[in-house]
């Protein structure tokens, strides 16, 4: 926890202090940091969710207010970037795409990274980008980069919208596999919360984080399954390919979206695994270090 605590004769004194002075009014709350290596403050999150709200609307709101083409910005960013991996690594290159329309493949593929890419973006900056908050008041820090991964779900909806009408031109209709979709979002956004966990608590540290992220992701992008299947990559050093997180992801989304062949499930289950190990390091080190917050930030 980001805030200045009490020792236990400290507050004991103050107890002592304000009873000399007068009767006490009201009630004292203590707030103290959390023991234990691994601890989540899950009931002061839920205590405090109309603030989570709150910092995901104006999330929202910052995003598409006075913008000409509001939430049509979700849906430019991965056109455009289908059409560039088309001419450059479809015609060009000649790379496969699985049997599918290279549109479509990499349109799949790229509905699960824009959102990756953009809340990482966020969530990496969410606390610096609240200093304010965290200074002057307690509430469970773990809310700024959840409402980080939370804020950009929006930009989904209407994106998928466009991969569905493209299905429809390309003569492709969803299987039951469909149904698997909302489970891979959510291993999209505990990925995205993993990393942002990691940055935000960097960031706060060292400044340069926000800098790097850019980059990290540009890298990132090429080494995961967006412009190239899984497929491409040799046998042997397949289970080491996925342990890139997203690499499980966007096979997740292309084989519920698209109704391909059954994607590699021991790929996937490393991918998973390796969701859950980044999660479980970035809750530690967040909670670690969300106690000097306040005084370094």
């Amino acid at each position: 926890m980001s805030i200045q605590t009490n020792s236990s004769s400290q507050v004991a004194d103050s107890l002592i202090e304000r009873t000399m002075n007068g009767p006490i009014n009201a009630p004292i709350t203590v707030v103290q940091p959390s023991k234990g290596l691994f601890h989540i403050d899950v009931p002061g999150i839920w205590h405090y969710r109309e603030l989570l709200y709150f910092l995901v609307w104006r999330g929202i709101k910052t995003r598409y207010t006075q913008t000409v083409l509001g939430v049509g910005w979700a849906i430019i960013q991965p056109l455009m970037m289908m059409a560039i991996f088309t001419v450059v690594f479809s015609m060009f290159a000649q790379i496969p795409s699985d049997g599918l329309p290279y549109p479509i493949f990499a349109y799949a593929a790229l509905l699960p990274w824009t959102y990756f890419s953009e809340a990482i973006r966020r969530g990496s900056v969410s606390v610096i980008n609240d200093a304010n908050l965290v200074q002057k008041i307690y509430f469970p820090r773990l809310m700024l980069p959840l409402s980080g991964v939370l804020t950009p779900l929006v930009d989904v909806v209407p994106a998928l919208g466009i991969l569905l009408g493209m299905m429809v031109w390309y003569g492709l209709t969803p299987s039951w596999s469909v149904v698997a979709l909302p489970a891979f979002l959510a291993l999209a956004l505990l990925t995205a919360l993993s990393v942002s966990l990691w940055l935000s608590a960097l960031n706060v540290q060292y400044r340069d984080v926000q800098n790097t992220v850019p980059f990290i992701v540009q890298l990132w992008l090429y080494a995961s399954p967006v412009v190239y299947p899984v497929s491409l990559v040799p046998e042997g050093w397949r289970l080491l390919y996925s342990l890139n997180p997203m690499v499980g992801v966007i096979e997740g989304f292309r084989w519920a979206l698209l109704g391909k062949d059954s994607p590699d499930y021991a790929v996937m289950a490393v991918s998973a695994s390796m969701v859950l190990l980044l999660l479980m390091g970035g809750l530690v080190y967040f909670t670690r270090m969300e106690r000097t917050f306040a005084d370094v930030i």
